[in-house]
This record gives structure tokens, sequence and C-alpha cells, in this order.
């Protein structure tokens, strides 16, 4: 019974290429109980009281989990509004984020804090569009020269002071992104630790041997690789790893790529994908404002005092255009895109956007597999990853117009 001593309503999706964590179930039944998955099965499950949703053939898989994003549909998490939370969690869900990790930008102090404020109340009224999972914070703590299109005015190395003032302002951080090579930062790597945060690096000059002791240090992830990051230099004659072959070289190091076909090309998602593999490489759209938004200008950014792009090409540009300015990408692109561009198979890119985010963010007692057990979270594609249909606990949050030859036996409420 719930809270309100009814039985939870049941549903039972039909006719579903079902992926699973390790096969396809080609015409599979899922079972939901209120918010939960009850039962996955290869034949029918005997439910006369459940309403029914027919897949009609289309695949059904785990919910999108994208733990690094910025914003889309004309919004961005440094806005300082409520509305942008819940639009660009709306957004989203439109191409299959069941779950997200809302990032920051390098901003002052005050607007980083006002920022969490609005996370946590913003985070209550969130029930139409992808769950949030905790604060990510990109900076400010970077090396200048890799900074990218971080705002330089307010990049610094790690005070203790200050990254106090912000862990007891608020409880919703969940990881936080550095170049582990500034004075502070191991110290820092071993505090985030102890409040059991994901510590990552980001924006980083740091050699093998940084990034070694970055690891004994706490620090488990590699934010976007290649982007923002070292790679192989020469300093006065001799050669060093940088943090890209150090990711690579080291296997406690889960990495993210920007699967969104113009960030990295082919070869390189082939080469990470190869080393790390589907169990230690996190999918992440990096998305800006203008994700879900037709191409032309747009804003990189806080709305109030951001950078001016141009949306193009499927990518945010500097106005100059000799650099990128940020991703448009949505959870579907990123799939498709190891799909078709890295040729990596369906069920292990699916895994690395939703087992291993769910893993990487402590979230996989619940989220990231159709399993028997954890969160009715899933979407219903076709053969094109189009998404047709994006369910959170339960609850349908989206769905594509009737055309698409889904439709539910008896009505379900969309929300």
């Amino acid at each position: 019974m719930n809270s309100n001593g009814k039985a939870p309503q049941r549903l039972k999706i039909i006719n579903g290429r079902i992926l699973t964590p390790y096969r396809l179930i080609p015409n599979g039944t899922i079972l939901i109980t209120g918010s939960t998955i009850s039962e996955i099965s290869e034949r029918d499950i005997n439910v006369p009281d459940a309403d029914v949703l027919d897949a009609t053939g289309a695949y059904v898989s785990p919910g999108f989990i994208d733990i690094h994003v910025h914003g889309g549909g004309g919004h961005d998490f440094m806005d300082g509004s409520e509305d942008a939370f819940l639009q660009i969690a709306r957004t989203h869900a439109r191409y299959g984020t069941t779950a997200m990790v809302p990032t920051t930008l390098t901003s002052s102090l005050d607007n980083l804090l006002n920022t969490l404020a609005i996370y946590e109340q913003a985070s209550g009224k969130n029930t139409a569009g992808a769950q949030f999972l905790g604060m990510h914070l990109e900076g400010p703590y970077f090396a200048m020269n890799q900074r990218g299109a971080q705002d330089p005015r307010y990049i610094r190395p790690p005070d203790p002071a200050e990254y106090n003032e912000v862990l007891n302002h608020s409880t919703s951080i969940a990881r936080w992104s550095a170049a582990p090579e500034l004075p502070g930062a191991l110290a820092f790597g071993d505090y985030l630790r102890s409040k059991g945060i994901l510590a990552a690096i980001a924006h980083t000059d740091a050699v093998y041997d940084e990034v070694l002791a970055a690891v004994q240090h706490g620090y488990s992830l590699a934010t976007h690789l290649y982007s923002g990051m070292s790679g192989v230099s020469r300093r006065n004659g001799f050669r060093y790893a940088g943090v890209v072959e150090s990711a690579f070289l080291l296997d406690q190091l889960d990495v993210e790529l920007i699967a969104d076909g113009v960030h990295l090309p082919a070869p390189l998602l082939k080469l990470a994908y190869k080393i790390k593999g589907h169990d230690r490489t996190v999918l992440i759209t990096d998305a800006m404002r203008a994700a879900g938004m037709p191409p032309g200008n747009s804003i990189l950014g806080s709305i109030h005092d951001g950078i001016a792009v141009i949306v193009e090409d499927g990518v945010a540009k500097m106005p100059d255009r000799q650099a990128f300015a940020g991703s448009v990408a949505t959870a579907d692109r990123l799939v498709r895109t190891m799909v078709t561009m890295a040729e990596i198979p369906l069920l292990e890119a699916i895994r690395m956007i939703s087992s291993t985010p769910a893993r990487v963010m402590g979230v996989s007692d619940r989220k990231g597999e159709l399993r028997a057990g954890k969160d009715a979270d899933l979407v219903i594609f076709d053969d094109d990853i189009a998404v047709q249909l994006t369910m959170i606990e339960g609850r349908i949050v989206f769905q594509q117009n009737p055309k698409t030859r889904l439709e539910t036996v008896n009505t379900l409420p969309i929300l």
C-alpha cells in the first residue's frame, strides 16, 4: 500500500527489445509497480489489473544519467532562478535523461552560493524532469592556461577557508572538479573524500606523477577526457605523460567523454573505449543552454553576464570561431555517436550512460539498470535512437507524437 492507502499502480510494458545489463531480450515484458521495476521476463507477465504500454518492437533501455551538464532549452544553471533548473531538467528528459548532476561554471563565491541555494529550492519542485543527483562544482580551482571557456576572473588555487564555507553552506554537492597540481589541491582532495564528495581532475596541466598523487589523495575521475587537460609535453627536452595518458594508465581513474561527434573525432572515441572500456567510461553532454535549441547566437554561462557564443555545426563556438565554447549535445546524441562513429555495440554504449555513471555517482543501488527492485527509470527509443518515451520512477514525463506508434492500452497520465 502507498501513503494514501491505495495499492500502487501497476504498468506492464510489452513487445520491447529490452536492454538488460548483460543482454538484449528481444520481445520482453517489464512489470512496474508504483515507482519500481517488479519483474522482467522473456514472456508475458499475467497481471490482469495492470495498465499496458505496447513498445511495438522499440528498444527499452535504462534511463540515461548525465553527470556533467550546464544547461539546455535556453537556460543555464547559473541563471539564478528555479525556473532555469526545472526547464533544463524537462528539456533533457525529452532526450532520455532521467537523472542529472547540474554543473556550475567558475564564478564569484556569492554567485556560487546563490546557485547552490536555488538548487535546493528547485529540487523539491522537480517532478516533471530529469531527477537531480546533487551539484557538480566545476571550478574555480583550475590551471589558467587550461581554462577553456571558464571565466579567468575567478580562477584561483584551492582556499580552505573558501571551500569550507561552501561545504558548510550546502549539503547538495556531489562532485567537485579541480586541477590537482595547484598548491593545496591534494589537501582539497583529501577533504572532499572525507565528506563523501567525488573529486575529479579537470582543466589541468598535471603530469603523471601529479596525477598519481591526486589519485592517492581521493581524485577518481577525469573530467571530459582530452578537453581542458594536458597530453604528452616536453620540459627542458624531456617528455612527460600528461593527464590523458595518466588516465589511460591508472585503472583507478574513470573518464568522461563528450561524445557529441564534434569535440572528439572517431579515433579518439575508439581509443578511449579500447583502453578504458565501457565500465570505466562515462558519456556526458557537458551541454550549455543551447542544447535542444536551434542554431544561432547564444550565451555561455549566466544569462546576466555570460559569454556570447555562436552555435553552428552542432557545437557552440567562441565568436572568433577559433575555439569551441561548449557542447549542445543531448543524451540520445551521445549514444548515437558511440554506436555509429565509434562503432561500439549498443548495449555497451548504453552502459556508458546508465550503469557506469550510476556507479560513479554512488546511486547504483537504485538506478542505472533495468533490474527488479530498481527505480523504474527507462527510455524507449527506435533504431535511430530517437527517444519516443521517457519514464522516471514509473511516471511518464515525455511521450513522442502518437505517430511513433507507441500506444497505451489504458490511458496513462503524462506529467
